[in-house]
């Protein structure tokens, strides 16, 4: 089933309301062009997923960027060749229907996982409880992805390329915790990405989509025990916490969107409430007196 809008208010709004499984979109449209409509309808939860293959007369390499900037999938130039348009869009429609279905299955599940391309930052797609989640920790609303979320994809991606060991990323609000774990982006049995599905690649990148996996623990008991039991205030505990999973003082300030500085500073009021010198024996006061806490690197 085909829906035609001849301008760009209309393709808005037929794609809001149909949710197509895939839109064929021209770059030049009366009133809003075709690179706006795609950022427009990347940015909406409800349409984000829908794959755009561009369908247009330009051919500069400007144009293609801004095409695929805008959140294409897919570039095809003008004048087209019908089978070779109708390869590509049943493709890509295989690929968006298997992603729409996983999605679902996790959002029934209650799962909280979302997949982020790493040259835009933009959220391809994101499970309901990944969207709270992302709101509750981040501020994170619509499509772009946390430029905090963000940084940390780049850097993983490029560590696994270097065969380096994949590191966690952890956020804290409270007494609440989120960890997200990092997963390369493939299907099953497939054979690596050619460099040509990543524009601008030179064989050397690592895959441009990326699945995270989130999960969130509540310590509020257990920081609780540790304001109880050492007279810390809340802000202590919560660095005391970190400080005994062994993280560092920048470590802790990424976690708890603090500065440096400003977590050295809860550190020597916890030393002088410990009456203890050094992080190490701060750390094994906690092990041995507040019952339930695990320690180690997380």
């Amino acid at each position: 089933t085909v829906l035609v809008a001849t301008d760009g208010a209309s393709a808005l709004q037929r794609a809001a309301q149909a949710e197509p499984d895939i839109v064929l979109l021209d770059a030049v449209m009366p009133g809003i062009d075709g690179f706006e409509v795609a950022r427009r309808l990347k940015r909406g939860p409800d349409t984000a997923h829908i794959p755009i293959v561009f369908m247009t007369a330009y051919t500069e390499t400007e144009h293609v960027v801004a095409a695929y900037e805008a959140g294409g999938v897919d570039y095809v130039t003008k004048p087209i060749q019908p089978r070779e348009v109708l390869a590509r869009i049943a493709a890509h429609t295989r690929s968006a229907r298997a992603q729409r279905q996983a999605r679902h299955a996790l959002d029934a599940f209650g799962h909280a996982t979302m997949v982020v391309r790493a040259s835009d930052g933009r959220l391809v797609w994101q499970t309901a409880l990944a969207r709270s989640l992302l709101r509750d920790y981040y501020g994170c609303e619509g499509s772009a992805a946390p430029v905090p979320l963000v940084d940390w994809v780049r850097r993983e991606a490029a560590a696994r390329l270097a065969g380096m060991t994949p590191q966690a990323l952890t956020s804290a609000r409270g007494g609440r915790r989120l960890q997200l774990d990092l997963h390369r982006m493939r299907e099953p049995d497939a054979p690596e990405p050619a460099a040509e599905a990543v524009p601008g690649g030179d064989g050397d990148e690592p895959p441009d989509e990326w699945l995270i996996v989130a999960s969130e623990r509540n310590d509020a008991a257990l920081l609780d025990a540790m304001v109880q039991a050492f007279r810390l205030t809340a802000r202590e505990a919560e660095v005391l916490y970190w400080v005994a999973k062994g993280k560092t003082n920048r470590d802790i300030g990424d976690i708890l969107g603090a500065a440096p500085r400003t977590v050295t500073k809860h550190m020597e009021h916890i030393l002088q409430k410990l009456g203890v010198e050094t992080r190490t024996a701060a750390a094994a006061m906690v092990l041995a007196r507040v019952r339930g806490f695990e320690g180690g690197r997380v």
